[in-house]
Protein backbone atom coordinates (compact mmCIF):
# COMPACT_ATOMS: atom_id res chain seq x y z
CA UNK A 1 0.00 0.00 0.00
CA UNK A 2 2.78 2.44 -0.74
CA UNK A 3 6.50 2.68 -0.05
CA UNK A 4 6.92 -0.98 -0.94
CA UNK A 5 9.23 -0.21 -3.85
CA UNK A 6 6.53 -0.51 -6.46
CA UNK A 7 5.48 3.11 -6.39
CA UNK A 8 7.19 5.89 -8.28
CA UNK A 9 6.74 9.38 -6.86
CA UNK A 10 5.60 12.09 -9.24
CA UNK A 11 7.46 15.36 -9.66
CA UNK A 12 4.86 17.44 -7.79
CA UNK A 13 5.29 15.15 -4.79
CA UNK A 14 9.05 15.74 -4.63
CA UNK A 15 9.51 19.39 -5.69
CA UNK A 16 8.17 22.09 -3.43
CA UNK A 17 7.02 25.25 -5.15
CA UNK A 18 7.86 28.77 -3.99
CA UNK A 19 6.26 29.69 -0.71
CA UNK A 20 3.44 32.15 -0.85
CA UNK A 21 4.13 35.52 0.70
CA UNK A 22 2.22 35.96 3.91
CA UNK A 23 -0.20 38.87 3.54
CA UNK A 24 -0.69 41.34 6.35
CA UNK A 25 -4.27 41.77 7.47
CA UNK A 26 -5.24 45.39 6.75
CA UNK A 27 -7.70 45.55 9.64
CA UNK A 28 -5.05 44.37 12.09
CA UNK A 29 -2.62 46.97 10.78
CA UNK A 30 -5.19 49.75 11.19
CA UNK A 31 -5.99 48.61 14.72
CA UNK A 32 -2.30 48.68 15.58
CA UNK A 33 -1.93 52.25 14.31
CA UNK A 34 -5.00 53.72 15.97
CA UNK A 35 -5.12 51.78 19.25
CA UNK A 36 -1.46 51.31 20.24
CA UNK A 37 1.49 53.62 20.84
CA UNK A 38 3.95 53.53 17.92
CA UNK A 39 6.92 53.63 20.30
CA UNK A 40 6.06 51.44 23.29
CA UNK A 41 3.36 49.24 21.65
CA UNK A 42 1.09 49.81 24.68
CA UNK A 43 -2.54 50.86 24.42
CA UNK A 44 -2.98 54.56 23.81
CA UNK A 45 -3.95 56.48 26.93
CA UNK A 46 -4.22 60.17 27.57
CA UNK A 47 -2.25 62.38 27.07
CA UNK A 48 -1.76 61.32 23.47
CA UNK A 49 0.70 63.12 21.21
CA UNK A 50 1.34 62.94 17.47
CA UNK A 51 4.38 63.69 15.34
CA UNK A 52 4.45 65.38 11.95
CA UNK A 53 4.30 61.95 10.28
CA UNK A 54 0.92 61.28 11.91
CA UNK A 55 2.02 58.53 14.29
CA UNK A 56 0.31 58.40 17.67
CA UNK A 57 2.29 58.04 20.91
CA UNK A 58 1.70 58.03 24.63
CA UNK A 59 3.26 61.21 25.99
CA UNK A 60 5.06 59.40 28.80
CA UNK A 61 6.65 56.98 26.31
CA UNK A 62 8.01 59.93 24.28
CA UNK A 63 9.37 61.61 27.41
CA UNK A 64 11.09 58.39 28.51
CA UNK A 65 12.52 57.98 25.00
CA UNK A 66 13.89 61.53 25.00
CA UNK A 67 15.37 61.26 28.50
CA UNK A 68 17.04 57.88 28.02
CA UNK A 69 19.64 58.55 25.32
CA UNK A 70 22.18 56.07 26.66
CA UNK A 71 24.63 54.43 24.27
CA UNK A 72 23.50 50.87 24.94
CA UNK A 73 19.95 51.63 23.82
CA UNK A 74 19.46 51.62 20.06
CA UNK A 75 17.28 54.40 18.63
CA UNK A 76 13.79 53.24 17.79
CA UNK A 77 12.93 53.76 14.14
CA UNK A 78 9.36 54.71 15.09
CA UNK A 79 10.64 57.81 16.89
CA UNK A 80 14.09 58.45 15.43
CA UNK A 81 12.88 61.71 13.85
CA UNK A 82 11.75 63.12 17.23
CA UNK A 83 14.58 65.16 18.73
CA UNK A 84 12.67 67.15 21.36
CA UNK A 85 9.21 67.46 22.88
CA UNK A 86 8.58 70.39 20.51
CA UNK A 87 8.47 67.91 17.59
CA UNK A 88 5.20 66.43 18.87
CA UNK A 89 1.77 67.97 19.42
CA UNK A 90 -0.56 67.02 22.25
CA UNK A 91 -3.93 66.05 20.80
CA UNK A 92 -7.37 67.19 21.98
CA UNK A 93 -9.50 64.16 21.13
CA UNK A 94 -13.29 63.88 21.35
CA UNK A 95 -14.53 60.72 23.09
CA UNK A 96 -16.89 58.36 21.30
CA UNK A 97 -20.09 57.89 23.37
CA UNK A 98 -20.72 54.48 21.75
CA UNK A 99 -17.33 53.09 22.81
CA UNK A 100 -17.35 50.95 25.94
CA UNK A 101 -13.85 49.47 25.93
CA UNK A 102 -12.42 50.49 29.31
CA UNK A 103 -15.77 50.86 31.05
CA UNK A 104 -16.59 47.16 31.26
CA UNK A 105 -14.91 44.76 33.64
CA UNK A 106 -12.14 42.76 31.99
CA UNK A 107 -12.36 39.08 32.89
CA UNK A 108 -11.02 37.67 29.66
CA UNK A 109 -14.42 36.59 28.40
CA UNK A 110 -15.57 39.78 26.71
CA UNK A 111 -15.49 40.51 23.00
CA UNK A 112 -13.39 43.49 21.93
CA UNK A 113 -15.08 45.16 18.99
CA UNK A 114 -12.22 46.57 16.94
CA UNK A 115 -14.64 48.25 14.55
CA UNK A 116 -15.86 50.79 17.10
CA UNK A 117 -13.32 53.49 17.84
CA UNK A 118 -12.42 55.21 21.07
CA UNK A 119 -12.42 58.71 19.54
CA UNK A 120 -14.58 60.49 16.96
CA UNK A 121 -14.51 63.65 14.90
CA UNK A 122 -16.42 66.30 16.88
CA UNK A 123 -17.78 67.98 13.73
CA UNK A 124 -18.95 65.13 11.50
CA UNK A 125 -19.01 62.23 13.97
CA UNK A 126 -16.76 59.84 12.02
CA UNK A 127 -14.94 57.28 14.14
CA UNK A 128 -11.14 57.30 14.30
CA UNK A 129 -10.65 53.64 13.36
CA UNK A 130 -8.41 54.03 10.33
CA UNK A 131 -11.09 53.89 7.66
CA UNK A 132 -11.17 57.68 7.29
CA UNK A 133 -8.36 60.22 7.20
CA UNK A 134 -7.88 62.53 10.15
CA UNK A 135 -5.87 65.73 10.57
CA UNK A 136 -4.76 67.67 13.59
CA UNK A 137 -4.06 71.37 13.93
CA UNK A 138 -0.53 72.01 15.16
CA UNK A 139 -1.32 75.20 17.06
CA UNK A 140 -4.13 73.82 19.27
CA UNK A 141 -3.98 70.03 18.82
CA UNK A 142 -7.63 69.60 17.84
CA UNK A 143 -8.31 66.52 15.70
CA UNK A 144 -10.85 66.54 12.86
CA UNK A 145 -11.67 64.27 9.97
CA UNK A 146 -10.47 65.34 6.55
CA UNK A 147 -14.09 65.40 5.41
CA UNK A 148 -14.96 67.97 8.10
CA UNK A 149 -12.02 70.18 7.16
CA UNK A 150 -13.09 70.13 3.50
CA UNK A 151 -16.67 71.08 4.36
CA UNK A 152 -15.67 73.95 6.64
CA UNK A 153 -13.08 75.89 4.71
CA UNK A 154 -11.48 77.99 7.42
CA UNK A 155 -8.06 78.07 8.98
CA UNK A 156 -9.40 78.73 12.48
CA UNK A 157 -10.03 75.96 15.03
CA UNK A 158 -13.66 74.82 14.96
CA UNK A 159 -13.89 74.59 18.74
Amino acid sequence: MGCDGGTIPKRHELVKGPRKVEKVDKNAELVARWYYCALSQEKLRRPIVACELGRLYNKDAIIEFLLDKSADKTPMEAASHIKSIKNVTELNLADNPAWSGDKESIKGDKYDDIQSARFICPVVGLEMNGRHRFCFLRNCGCVFSERALKEIKSEVCHK
